[in-house]
């Protein structure tokens, strides 16, 4: 599901979120015009462009890729590139145990909330994983698994043998789910689907991060993050 953002400095704006999934080709141009005509602003002063690069979608990744490249060519607007397994991650900065919405037997309330894992579909019977642990402040998380492909029994061996259960999240779910029910409920869990999708405006907050440190993309040498090459690529190297 693709989002679009406005903000000023530290301040959000606005986010619109389009009206189905896969339909960045059609609505993040229309959703960025309507988000500067609410905000009285226009293109020109746009003076940085933030996108998740992957992994994920690769047709999804190439149109936010575009678009960046096409603001720095026309208005040499600054590209601010970040992780989209971080962005979903970042959904639940401020979620605790207490708070947790479920509604199943893997998704009761947890007496610890330390490991989260996102999880995208890479078809295949793949998906891209990273796994992160919250940190002491207990307002970041740390990335201990760095973006990963994965199957269901390569994490299930990896990360649901300990004490302390992972809690997964990410649209992902949507496909590999009941492939994870099979395990013990307080080894492996699931967030509420709402926390799945990543959000415009938690790339905002990931990418407003990097650009205070000077972190900006080459616009010229700028690729997504696939991962691994895309199918119709993968079938040419055969």
């Amino acid at each position: 599901m693709g989002s679009v953002a406005i903000a000023v400095g530290e301040k959000m704006l606005a986010e619109t979120t389009f009206s189905g999934p896969m339909r960045h080709s059609a609505e993040i141009f229309p959703a960025i015009e309507r988000l500067l005509a609410r905000s009285n602003r226009k293109s020109q002063e746009i003076e940085h462009v933030y996108i998740s690069v992957g992994p994920g979608s690769f047709t999804g990744l190439r149109i936010a890729t575009t678009l960046a490249k096409t603001m720095y060519l026309s208005n040499a607007a600054k590209i601010v590139a970040v992780d989209t397994l971080d962005v979903i991650a970042a959904n639940v900065i401020d979620l605790t145990p207490e708070n947790t919405v479920s509604n199943s037997s893997h998704e009761s309330p947890a007496t610890s909330f330390e490991k989260i894992a996102p999880i995208l579909d890479a078809k295949r019977n793949q998906f891209f994983i990273s796994v992160y642990q919250r940190t002491r402040d207990e307002k970041r998380w740390k990335k201990i698994l760095p973006d990963s492909l994965m199957t269901a029994s390569q994490f299930i061996g990896r990360f649901a043998d300990s004490d302390v259960p992972v809690w997964l999240l990410g649209d992902g779910l949507l496909y590999y789910k009941d492939k994870f029910k099979a395990n013990p409920p307080w080894r492996i869990r699931f967030l509420d689907q709402k926390y799945w999708s990543p959000r415009a405006s938690k790339v905002y907050l990931l990418g407003w991060q990097k650009a205070l440190a000077g972190e900006f993309a080459d616009p010229v040498t700028l690729i997504p993050n696939y991962l691994r090459p895309p199918e119709a690529e993968a079938r040419s190297l055969l």
